[in-house]
Protein backbone atom coordinates (compact mmCIF):
# COMPACT_ATOMS: atom_id res chain seq x y z
CA UNK A 1 0.00 0.00 0.00
CA UNK A 2 1.22 3.67 -0.68
CA UNK A 3 3.30 4.66 2.52
CA UNK A 4 1.53 8.31 2.75
CA UNK A 5 -2.04 5.98 3.17
CA UNK A 6 -0.24 4.26 6.05
CA UNK A 7 0.98 7.07 7.57
CA UNK A 8 -2.62 8.84 7.55
CA UNK A 9 -3.89 5.53 8.94
CA UNK A 10 -0.93 5.49 11.79
CA UNK A 11 -1.38 8.68 13.01
CA UNK A 12 -5.47 8.91 13.10
CA UNK A 13 -5.36 6.03 15.31
CA UNK A 14 -2.54 7.52 17.48
CA UNK A 15 -4.44 10.74 17.72
CA UNK A 16 -7.90 8.95 18.79
CA UNK A 17 -5.88 7.11 21.31
CA UNK A 18 -4.34 10.38 22.80
CA UNK A 19 -7.18 12.18 23.41
CA UNK A 20 -8.79 9.10 24.98
CA UNK A 21 -5.58 8.86 27.25
CA UNK A 22 -5.46 12.46 28.47
CA UNK A 23 -9.84 12.28 29.08
CA UNK A 24 -8.62 9.36 31.70
CA UNK A 25 -6.05 11.59 32.86
CA UNK A 26 -7.64 14.52 33.08
CA UNK A 27 -10.69 12.49 34.76
CA UNK A 28 -8.59 10.59 37.05
CA UNK A 29 -6.99 13.95 38.01
CA UNK A 30 -11.18 15.77 38.38
CA UNK A 31 -12.41 12.68 40.19
CA UNK A 32 -8.98 12.81 43.25
CA UNK A 33 -9.21 16.58 43.54
CA UNK A 34 -12.77 16.09 44.36
CA UNK A 35 -11.42 14.35 47.78
CA UNK A 36 -10.35 16.17 50.99
CA UNK A 37 -6.93 17.19 50.68
CA UNK A 38 -4.47 20.41 50.57
CA UNK A 39 -4.05 22.77 48.27
CA UNK A 40 -0.16 21.80 47.78
CA UNK A 41 -1.09 18.54 47.31
CA UNK A 42 -3.83 18.84 44.72
CA UNK A 43 -1.35 21.28 42.46
CA UNK A 44 1.16 18.56 42.85
CA UNK A 45 -1.53 16.98 40.89
CA UNK A 46 -2.40 19.24 37.91
CA UNK A 47 1.30 19.90 37.68
CA UNK A 48 2.09 16.24 37.23
CA UNK A 49 -0.59 15.94 34.47
CA UNK A 50 1.14 18.80 32.58
CA UNK A 51 4.29 16.59 32.77
CA UNK A 52 2.96 13.74 31.53
CA UNK A 53 2.27 15.22 28.77
CA UNK A 54 5.55 17.35 28.88
CA UNK A 55 3.28 20.99 28.57
CA UNK A 56 4.67 22.66 31.81
CA UNK A 57 6.59 25.00 29.54
CA UNK A 58 3.53 25.35 26.85
CA UNK A 59 1.07 26.00 30.22
CA UNK A 60 3.82 28.73 32.02
CA UNK A 61 4.00 30.24 28.59
CA UNK A 62 0.07 30.89 28.22
CA UNK A 63 -1.05 30.99 31.75
CA UNK A 64 2.35 31.52 33.79
CA UNK A 65 3.20 29.67 37.08
CA UNK A 66 -0.14 29.42 38.55
CA UNK A 67 -1.62 25.99 37.91
CA UNK A 68 -5.46 25.78 38.52
CA UNK A 69 -7.46 23.04 37.29
CA UNK A 70 -9.47 25.62 35.69
CA UNK A 71 -6.59 26.28 33.69
CA UNK A 72 -5.12 23.14 33.47
CA UNK A 73 -8.74 21.70 32.20
CA UNK A 74 -9.02 24.44 29.73
CA UNK A 75 -5.85 23.96 28.10
CA UNK A 76 -5.53 20.55 27.96
CA UNK A 77 -9.18 20.08 26.70
CA UNK A 78 -10.11 23.04 24.05
CA UNK A 79 -6.75 24.89 23.80
CA UNK A 80 -6.31 25.35 19.57
CA UNK A 81 -2.39 25.81 20.20
CA UNK A 82 -1.88 23.01 22.44
CA UNK A 83 -1.09 19.97 19.89
CA UNK A 84 -2.01 17.42 22.68
CA UNK A 85 -5.31 18.99 23.82
CA UNK A 86 -8.49 16.90 23.25
CA UNK A 87 -9.90 19.39 20.64
CA UNK A 88 -6.60 19.10 18.60
CA UNK A 89 -6.01 15.07 18.48
CA UNK A 90 -9.57 14.61 17.49
CA UNK A 91 -9.22 17.42 14.69
CA UNK A 92 -5.66 15.70 13.56
CA UNK A 93 -7.38 12.06 13.89
CA UNK A 94 -10.35 13.64 11.80
CA UNK A 95 -8.07 15.51 9.28
CA UNK A 96 -5.94 12.52 8.63
CA UNK A 97 -9.43 10.04 8.19
CA UNK A 98 -10.05 12.34 5.62
CA UNK A 99 -7.04 12.40 3.78
CA UNK A 100 -7.67 8.68 3.53
CA UNK A 101 -11.15 8.66 2.78
CA UNK A 102 -11.43 5.82 0.48
CA UNK A 103 -9.02 3.53 2.30
CA UNK A 104 -11.35 3.35 5.11
CA UNK A 105 -15.38 2.24 5.77
CA UNK A 106 -18.44 4.23 5.61
CA UNK A 107 -19.02 3.45 8.75
CA UNK A 108 -15.74 3.97 10.10
CA UNK A 109 -15.31 7.62 8.42
CA UNK A 110 -18.68 8.40 9.77
CA UNK A 111 -17.90 7.77 13.29
CA UNK A 112 -14.53 9.59 12.92
CA UNK A 113 -16.36 12.83 11.80
CA UNK A 114 -19.29 12.38 13.82
CA UNK A 115 -16.91 12.97 16.78
CA UNK A 116 -15.22 15.71 15.47
CA UNK A 117 -19.01 17.28 14.47
CA UNK A 118 -20.57 16.64 18.19
CA UNK A 119 -17.03 17.91 20.29
CA UNK A 120 -17.58 20.78 18.58
CA UNK A 121 -21.49 21.43 19.99
CA UNK A 122 -20.47 20.03 23.08
CA UNK A 123 -17.81 22.69 23.95
CA UNK A 124 -19.68 25.76 22.18
CA UNK A 125 -22.66 24.34 25.32
CA UNK A 126 -21.54 24.57 29.14
CA UNK A 127 -21.86 21.11 29.42
CA UNK A 128 -18.23 20.11 29.74
CA UNK A 129 -18.12 23.30 32.79
CA UNK A 130 -21.30 21.55 34.15
CA UNK A 131 -19.74 18.09 34.49
CA UNK A 132 -16.54 17.19 33.11
CA UNK A 133 -16.39 14.03 34.30
CA UNK A 134 -19.59 13.09 32.32
CA UNK A 135 -17.11 14.73 29.12
CA UNK A 136 -14.37 12.71 30.02
CA UNK A 137 -16.79 9.33 29.62
CA UNK A 138 -18.34 10.63 26.34
CA UNK A 139 -14.48 10.94 24.42
CA UNK A 140 -13.56 8.03 26.49
CA UNK A 141 -16.83 6.11 24.60
CA UNK A 142 -16.02 7.99 21.25
CA UNK A 143 -12.78 6.14 21.11
CA UNK A 144 -13.62 2.89 21.70
CA UNK A 145 -16.50 3.23 19.23
CA UNK A 146 -13.85 4.19 16.68
CA UNK A 147 -11.87 1.27 17.59
CA UNK A 148 -14.20 -0.81 17.50
CA UNK A 149 -16.08 0.06 14.41
CA UNK A 150 -12.73 -0.35 12.96
CA UNK A 151 -12.32 -4.08 14.15
CA UNK A 152 -15.65 -5.14 13.34
CA UNK A 153 -15.53 -3.79 9.81
CA UNK A 154 -12.19 -2.91 8.14
CA UNK A 155 -10.58 -5.61 5.86
CA UNK A 156 -7.60 -6.98 8.00
CA UNK A 157 -5.21 -5.87 5.06
CA UNK A 158 -1.85 -3.73 5.72
CA UNK A 159 -4.09 -0.49 6.47
CA UNK A 160 -5.54 -2.51 9.21
CA UNK A 161 -2.19 -3.15 10.83
CA UNK A 162 -0.66 0.15 10.65
CA UNK A 163 -3.81 1.66 12.46
CA UNK A 164 -3.83 -1.10 15.17
CA UNK A 165 -0.29 -0.52 15.35
CA UNK A 166 -0.97 2.97 15.78
CA UNK A 167 -3.22 2.46 18.54
CA UNK A 168 -0.80 1.01 20.85
CA UNK A 169 2.46 2.41 20.53
CA UNK A 170 0.27 5.43 21.20
CA UNK A 171 -0.94 3.89 24.71
CA UNK A 172 1.93 1.65 25.56
CA UNK A 173 3.67 5.99 25.44
CA UNK A 174 0.57 6.91 27.76
CA UNK A 175 0.69 3.95 29.94
CA UNK A 176 3.93 4.31 30.82
CA UNK A 177 4.10 8.42 31.35
CA UNK A 178 0.86 7.89 33.43
CA UNK A 179 2.64 5.08 35.76
CA UNK A 180 6.05 7.26 35.91
CA UNK A 181 4.37 10.65 37.09
CA UNK A 182 1.34 9.29 39.60
CA UNK A 183 3.83 6.69 41.73
CA UNK A 184 6.13 9.95 42.11
CA UNK A 185 3.07 12.12 43.22
CA UNK A 186 1.97 9.72 46.09
CA UNK A 187 3.43 11.50 49.46
CA UNK A 188 4.24 8.72 51.82
CA UNK A 189 7.23 5.97 50.75
CA UNK A 190 4.88 2.94 49.53
CA UNK A 191 7.82 0.82 50.68
CA UNK A 192 7.84 2.28 54.58
CA UNK A 193 5.52 2.71 57.38
CA UNK A 194 2.65 5.16 56.60
CA UNK A 195 0.34 6.43 58.70
CA UNK A 196 -3.48 5.77 58.93
CA UNK A 197 -4.62 9.19 56.91
CA UNK A 198 -1.22 8.32 54.48
CA UNK A 199 -3.06 5.12 53.73
CA UNK A 200 -6.20 6.20 53.14
CA UNK A 201 -5.21 8.87 50.87
CA UNK A 202 -3.18 5.99 49.12
CA UNK A 203 -6.21 3.99 48.50
CA UNK A 204 -7.91 6.00 46.73
CA UNK A 205 -4.57 7.13 44.80
CA UNK A 206 -4.03 4.27 43.93
CA UNK A 207 -7.90 3.08 43.08
CA UNK A 208 -8.01 6.63 40.89
CA UNK A 209 -5.19 5.44 38.97
CA UNK A 210 -6.33 2.01 38.35
CA UNK A 211 -10.07 3.43 37.19
CA UNK A 212 -7.46 5.81 34.97
CA UNK A 213 -6.69 2.69 32.77
CA UNK A 214 -10.54 0.61 33.29
CA UNK A 215 -8.17 -1.58 35.51
CA UNK A 216 -10.20 -1.58 38.96
CA UNK A 217 -12.32 -4.27 38.67
CA UNK A 218 -9.50 -6.45 37.17
CA UNK A 219 -7.34 -5.53 39.71
CA UNK A 220 -9.82 -6.74 41.81
CA UNK A 221 -10.90 -10.12 40.03
CA UNK A 222 -6.98 -10.90 39.41
CA UNK A 223 -5.71 -10.14 43.32
CA UNK A 224 -8.31 -10.41 45.47
CA UNK A 225 -7.12 -8.73 47.81
CA UNK A 226 -5.91 -4.79 48.91
CA UNK A 227 -4.64 -2.50 46.33
CA UNK A 228 -0.54 -2.18 46.89
CA UNK A 229 1.34 0.29 44.60
CA UNK A 230 3.67 -3.06 43.76
CA UNK A 231 0.97 -5.25 42.19
CA UNK A 232 -0.53 -1.97 40.61
CA UNK A 233 2.68 -1.52 39.09
CA UNK A 234 2.58 -5.27 37.87
CA UNK A 235 -0.30 -5.10 36.55
CA UNK A 236 0.15 -2.23 34.44
CA UNK A 237 3.64 -3.27 33.33
CA UNK A 238 3.44 -7.01 32.94
CA UNK A 239 0.55 -8.64 32.99
CA UNK A 240 -0.01 -9.69 28.85
CA UNK A 241 -3.59 -10.10 29.91
CA UNK A 242 -4.50 -6.73 31.08
CA UNK A 243 -5.24 -4.96 27.78
CA UNK A 244 -3.26 -1.24 28.61
CA UNK A 245 -0.98 -2.99 30.27
CA UNK A 246 3.05 -2.54 28.52
CA UNK A 247 3.21 -6.21 27.73
CA UNK A 248 -0.11 -6.24 26.25
CA UNK A 249 0.79 -2.86 23.90
CA UNK A 250 4.09 -4.52 23.11
CA UNK A 251 2.56 -7.93 22.13
CA UNK A 252 0.35 -6.32 19.66
CA UNK A 253 2.97 -3.62 17.91
CA UNK A 254 4.71 -6.85 17.55
CA UNK A 255 2.16 -8.60 15.73
CA UNK A 256 1.23 -6.14 13.85
CA UNK A 257 4.70 -5.29 12.73
CA UNK A 258 5.55 -8.58 11.65
CA UNK A 259 2.29 -8.65 9.11
CA UNK A 260 3.51 -5.50 7.38
CA UNK A 261 7.18 -6.29 7.59
CA UNK A 262 9.23 -5.23 4.74
CA UNK A 263 13.02 -5.87 3.29
CA UNK A 264 14.28 -2.76 5.41
CA UNK A 265 12.29 -3.37 8.86
CA UNK A 266 14.23 -6.09 10.24
CA UNK A 267 16.51 -4.26 12.83
CA UNK A 268 12.72 -2.32 13.87
CA UNK A 269 11.34 -6.22 13.96
CA UNK A 270 14.28 -7.00 16.36
CA UNK A 271 13.99 -3.99 18.55
CA UNK A 272 10.38 -4.49 19.07
CA UNK A 273 10.36 -8.05 19.74
CA UNK A 274 13.88 -7.43 21.56
CA UNK A 275 11.46 -4.64 23.99
CA UNK A 276 8.55 -7.66 24.44
CA UNK A 277 10.93 -10.43 25.55
CA UNK A 278 12.03 -7.82 28.55
CA UNK A 279 8.45 -7.13 29.36
CA UNK A 280 7.56 -11.15 29.34
CA UNK A 281 10.65 -12.64 31.42
CA UNK A 282 10.53 -9.36 33.60
CA UNK A 283 9.61 -9.80 37.76
CA UNK A 284 8.34 -6.69 38.90
CA UNK A 285 10.40 -7.12 42.37
CA UNK A 286 13.93 -6.53 40.12
CA UNK A 287 12.24 -4.06 38.52
CA UNK A 288 11.34 -1.99 41.69
CA UNK A 289 15.21 -2.57 43.02
CA UNK A 290 16.51 -1.23 40.48
CA UNK A 291 14.34 1.79 40.22
CA UNK A 292 10.94 2.34 38.66
CA UNK A 293 11.70 5.95 37.01
CA UNK A 294 14.32 4.21 35.34
CA UNK A 295 13.08 1.47 34.01
CA UNK A 296 9.93 3.52 32.96
CA UNK A 297 12.30 6.29 31.29
CA UNK A 298 14.07 3.64 29.40
CA UNK A 299 11.00 2.05 27.71
CA UNK A 300 9.36 5.83 26.64
CA UNK A 301 12.78 6.06 25.19
CA UNK A 302 12.73 2.43 23.49
CA UNK A 303 9.14 3.15 22.09
CA UNK A 304 9.63 6.79 21.06
CA UNK A 305 12.75 5.11 18.98
CA UNK A 306 10.48 2.52 17.60
CA UNK A 307 8.25 4.69 16.32
CA UNK A 308 10.84 6.41 14.98
CA UNK A 309 11.83 3.91 13.21
CA UNK A 310 8.60 2.50 12.13
CA UNK A 311 7.93 5.43 9.98
CA UNK A 312 11.89 5.57 8.83
CA UNK A 313 10.50 2.12 7.30
CA UNK A 314 7.08 2.27 6.34
CA UNK A 315 5.99 5.68 6.80
CA UNK A 316 6.28 9.38 5.54
CA UNK A 317 8.85 11.06 7.80
CA UNK A 318 6.65 14.39 8.68
CA UNK A 319 5.09 13.93 11.94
Amino acid sequence: MLSRTADHLFWMSRYTERAENTARMLDVNYQTSLLPQSAAVAQVGWQGLLSISELLPSYAAKYGQDITPRNVMDFMVRDESNPSSIVSCLRAARENARAVRGALTTELWETQNATWLKLAGYLKSKDFERDPGAFFEWVKHRSHLSRGVAVGTMLQDEAFHFYRMGSFLERADNTARLLDVKFHAVQSDFFGAASAEDQEYDFYHWSAILRSVSGFEVYRKVYRDVITPERVAELLILRPDMPRSLAACMNEVVANLSVVANEVSGETQRRAGKLKADLQYARIDEILLTGLHAFLTQFLDRVNELGGRISQDFLVPVH
